[in-house]
């Protein structure tokens, strides 16, 4: 076991090398958001999609593609509105008066990175376009299925603030997404510096760290990293509790209406190996799974009334789960 190990944290470590280079070259041109770079990578090792909730103006869209950049992959941005129709996205088969055939034509969805920018902006029937794709990697188009190229990755965004003209994602949908990340806005000197680059016109060109194919080997790598079972039972532990909280003494039960899916578990586990490979380790411990639980769990809580009257939030109700769960 221990020459596995062994041999697990050599590769964990070049990889982890590649996957720095790329967030380095990332901080180039993204000021801050530490955190949410972070992430970011975690979901693409993971081979999970990111939901972004955030104010506007805050460099969501320059964050994916420049991810994309990086990696010599395409990107396509969608812009979510009310009137967008699902073939927009998926694409739609089209007449040809001159050959008298039926074709294929793709819609944007067929890239590596995919920005659905104001996913709430659009209607149910809409935002449930992305859910084949996101979860079973393949678009219907008519009667005929195409599968997506690896790797592929959603980034949703939406706006906290303004619920004018808005619909609320389907929880169906929001359970397949791996991390939903609350962004913030820079600091005074990070806005500064900001200034000093768009202002200035001194954007960096980004240079291309890697191959798709070599995401695509290190996505696979990241199954093989070593979970002992104390961890698989720390992490179910955790989800049990957002069921059954007072099995485990936590009197929150009142705040909760739906505890988190397999889901939740899975993509602990997957980010928790992806969190350890990340810093160069073939083993996963207990801090990888704290370091993105809110981050995996804060979507998949549902409150109820009484908690949203008390003002309480997810992420006061993770802290205590975590608090209380016997770390192995």
């Amino acid at each position: 076991m221990d020459e596995d190990i062994s041999s697990l944290n050599k590769h964990a470590q070049l990889y982890s090398q590649e996957l720095n280079e790329i967030t380095d070259e990332m901080h180039r041109v993204i000021v801050g958001q530490e955190d949410v770079l972070e992430k970011l990578i975690l979901a693409l090792v993971a081979d999970g999609h990111v939901l972004l909730e955030g104010m506007p103006g805050l460099a969501k869209t320059l964050m994916i593609k420049t991810l994309s950049d990086t990696i010599e992959a395409s990107f396509k941005r969608i812009q979510f509105t009310p009137d967008l129709l699902p073939a927009d996205i998926t694409g739609t088969r089209m007449y040809n008066q001159h050959t008298c055939q039926f074709t294929t034509k793709k819609g944007p969805i067929f890239a590596n990175f995919i920005l659905a920018d104001e996913i709430n902006r659009a209607p149910p029937k809409v935002q449930s376009a992305l859910l084949e794709a996101m979860q079973e990697r393949q678009v219907t188009i008519s009667d005929e299925s195409y599968v997506l190229e690896g790797p592929f990755l959603v980034m949703a965004t939406q706006n906290p603030v303004e619920t004018q003209g808005t619909y609320e994602l389907p929880e169906a949908q929001v359970d397949r997404f791996m991390f939903k990340i609350l962004l913030d806005y820079p600091t005074q000197k990070q806005e500064q510096e900001i200034i000093r680059m768009v202002a200035g016109g001194s954007i960096p060109h980004i240079r291309k760290i890697i191959a798709p194919s070599r995401i695509i080997k290190i996505q696979k790598f990241n199954h093989s990293i070593y979970m002992d079972e104390k961890i698989s039972k720390y992490i179910t532990d955790i989800v049990q509790t957002t069921r059954k909280p007072e099995e485990y003494g936590l009197d929150i039960k009142d705040f909760i209406e739906y505890g988190a899916s397999p889901r939740a578990s899975i993509y602990l586990a997957l980010g928790g190996k992806a969190h350890a490979m990340l810093a160069g380790r073939g083993y996963v411990i207990p801090e990888d799974i704290k370091a993105i639980a809110k981050d995996v769990l804060r979507h998949r809580i549902i409150l109820t009334y009484e908690a949203m009257a008390e003002d309480v939030t997810s992420d006061r109700i993770i802290t205590s789960i975590l608090e209380r769960v016997p770390v192995p």
